[in-house]
């Protein structure tokens, strides 16, 4: 997959098939349309192209909602280059783009930028200044420009029953598998591995504390889960806690994430790691003390591998 920092880095291409949206989490809803527009590409002997939009439209026409993605912009692109995309643009999204009409949108970028002779969209789409353009707009712009349009039915849509909505309230409520079900594959947070205070040494579960760059980033409730890591281009299980510490570090207001790697003992510090959330496992709880703490801790552990196995 060839991907492209704005559209002005992108060149016009013969036979373009066509789709445009956030696709945030590549989910199951989404993969409907991705795998129409690889069809419609295999037959037509043409190109799948994706045009995104980073930062998320909400997250600059309301900045003040402290919105989250399931994805990074990193994330995303992974995902749509494991669905066989051929070409991803990620075009800056910013107060003045959002002023563009629907009819500059079709005219300036799906065509003259792009190409477009097929554009395949989501039941519903729309887009454009004011989100003006619809798929009855798309189908008077077709035959002006030359391009054919084809809407995902209604009933495709509702018979997946999803949204990027829907899986961010899953994850808030941690609701993994609910979340997860969605995907269509497990949520992931990727981190980079950053000095800790050793206190899971301590207890006797070493654990790889995770800094999470993103701040948009969606990071999903308190509690214990199973994982599976991908370090190093291998694979490991092992449980996450989400939390703030309460039985160790009383009263803190920071959040951690640290991931316990079942037999593994290797200095990963500086690395960056990909998790994988399978399971919810339970609530982040305070214990009496570090004792049932770590009683807690080997029945998690036991949790975990039964679930993971």
């Amino acid at each position: 997959m060839k991907v492209y920092q704005g559209i002005d880095h992108f060149e016009k291409i013969q036979n373009a098939v066509v789709t445009a949206g956030t696709f945030d989490g590549v989910h199951i809803g989404h993969r409907t349309i991705l795998n129409r527009l690889k069809e419609i590409a295999n037959r037509e002997d043409g190109e799948s192209v994706l045009l995104t939009f980073f930062p998320h439209p909400r997250m600059v026409l309301q900045s003040d909602s402290d919105m989250k993605l399931i994805n990074t912009i990193e994330e995303k692109t992974k995902l749509l280059e494991e669905a066989g995309i051929d070409h991803l643009i990620i075009h800056p999204f910013d107060m003045k783009f959002s002023r563009l009409s629907s009819m500059e949108f079709v005219r300036d970028l799906l065509v003259n930028k792009i190409g477009t002779k097929h554009l395949v969209i989501g039941y519903d789409h729309h887009f454009g200044r004011n989100r003006e353009g619809s798929f009855e707009h798309l189908m008077e712009y077709g035959p002006l420009y030359g391009f054919q349009v084809e809407e995902i039915p209604a009933q495709d849509v509702d018979n997946v029953n999803v949204s990027s909505t829907k899986i961010r309230n899953a994850l808030i409520e941690g609701d993994v598998a609910l979340a997860n079900e969605f995907l269509g594959k497990p949520f992931r947070i990727s981190g980079k591995v950053i000095h800790g205070q050793k206190l899971g040494s301590s207890l006797g579960f070493p654990t790889a504390n995770i800094q999470i760059e993103e701040s948009y980033k969606l990071i999903p409730a308190v509690g214990v889960y199973a994982i599976q890591a991908e370090l190093n281009s291998n694979t490991y299980k092992g449980m996450m806690n989400i939390g703030y510490r309460p039985t160790i570090e009383d009263n803190s207001k920071t959040l951690s994430i640290e991931v316990h790697l079942f037999d593994f003992n290797q200095n990963i510090y500086g690395d960056t790691i990909d998790i994988h959330l399978m399971h919810r496992i339970r609530d982040e709880l305070k214990f009496e003390n570090k004792d049932a703490l770590i009683k807690a801790l080997d029945q998690d552990k036991r949790n975990a591998i039964h679930l993971l196995a």
